[in-house]
């Protein structure tokens, strides 16, 4: 029976709603409670969160700690994953809205590359075969509940098209460690913010990296393609943990760019605060996206530049597979007939962007984007 519950709850109650779902109680090492303790304080103090917002935001939590349960189980039930290798995996970042997503698609399209479908970022398990997702329990109830958002929110569904069996964004698996800018995108917990810009994410890495290697079980001849945005913050942390990491960055116009993620950030999360919104909600997205270049950008001027491939929105979208071929011949790779063929299949159905923005929604100017990224 589903919770009328519409508070965000305490660290023992989600805990033990957690393990009630799930019949498991290990939540593995202790070393996410800090960042759970700062983001339930948060949403209590700053986020002046609705009950609507109150109870979307305890089952953000909650599934977090339910994905951090099945982690735990699995690597007992399958203690193999971790001899797995993870041979020169792929990292697409940039700032949100500059085609990270429609590049990551595309690559992942290629049948050399395996990506992190959404339905096991929250449920981690080693990948069934696709052709059994349509008959597990868990996958069609995800599904149906995307489905169910697509016909309620077609607007959202033009501006980002989710759905259980697409590849996702890898931040969910960072939520196992209470590690994530995602909070960030859709509340006002300036809190968290600064725990967060201090903490050390590597260890939130490590669990990203046994999760990848889980999942990734069945398939380890393939090459993994991640995406996500919040990588930004975090490349130090992401280089020691792969290594040999090839990092994609996406370039866009901030103006562009922040505009669209501010309308986008907006949609997600609304009736879901009384206070994160219209300018609060822009000046807040406009510090952290900035913040988060200038970071990657100084972080990035330490490490060997073989370890950066640099692509252009504008490019991207006026040739992709141009694009895609400037990336293999990088890595060294060949395009083959079948990626090719893939990809130009993937390309071709794209669904078009029905999504419209202004700063001034958001109580910016262009001038206050150049100033925060530096531009005159």
């Amino acid at each position: 029976m589903q919770s009328s519950r519409t508070d965000v709850g305490t660290l023992d109650d989600l805990h033990a709603s957690a393990s009630r779902l799930t019949g498991l109680d290990d939540f593995g090492d202790d070393d996410y409670r800090s960042g759970m303790g700062s983001l339930l304080h948060a949403y209590g103090a700053e986020a002046a969160l609705t009950p609507a917002g109150s109870k979307v935001t305890r089952g953000l939590l909650r599934a977090a700690l339910v994905s951090r349960l099945l982690s735990e189980a699995a690597w007992k039930q399958f203690p193999s994953y971790a001899s797995v290798p993870l041979a020169r995996p792929i990292f697409v970042t940039g700032l949100p809205r500059t085609g990270t997503t429609a590049l990551h698609r595309l690559l992942t399209a290629d049948p050399a590359h395996q990506g992190l479908e959404l339905w096991l970022t929250e449920v981690p398990q080693p990948r069934p075969p696709r052709a059994t997702w349509a008959e597990n329990p868990i996958f069609a109830a995800l599904q149906a509940g995307y489905e169910q958002h697509h016909e309620s929110d077609p607007e959202f569904m033009g501006m980002h098209y989710t759905g259980a069996d697409q590849v996702e964004e890898c931040w969910r698996l960072l939520c196992q460690s209470m590690t994530s800018v995602s909070f960030e995108c859709l509340a006002h917990i300036p809190g968290y913010s600064r725990w967060l810009r201090d903490v050390d994410w590597t260890p939130a890495y490590r669990r990203h990296r046994r999760n990848l290697q889980l999942i990734g079980l069945p398939d380890q001849d393939r090459r993994w393609v991640l995406k996500n945005p919040s990588h930004l913050f975090a490349l130090d942390a992401l280089l020691a943990v792969y290594p040999d990491a090839v990092v994609i960055q996406t370039h866009r116009a901030p103006r562009a760019a922040i505009a669209s993620v501010c309308s986008l950030n907006a949609h997600a999360a609304e009736g879901w605060s009384e206070l994160f919104r219209g300018e609060v909600l822009g000046r807040a997205q406009l510090e952290l996206w900035s913040r988060g270049s200038r970071r990657f950008a100084a972080d990035r001027a330490r490490h060997d530049p073989a370890h950066f491939i640099d692509v252009d929105y504008d490019d991207f979208v006026a040739d992709p597979i141009a694009t895609v071929e400037s990336i293999y011949s990088f890595l060294g790779t060949p395009l083959t007939a079948a990626a090719r063929t893939a990809m130009t299949a993937l390309h071709a159905s794209g669904r078009p962007p029905a999504h419209r923005y202004a700063l001034a929604d958001f109580g910016l100017t262009p001038a206050d984007v150049d100033a925060a990224f530096g531009r005159s």
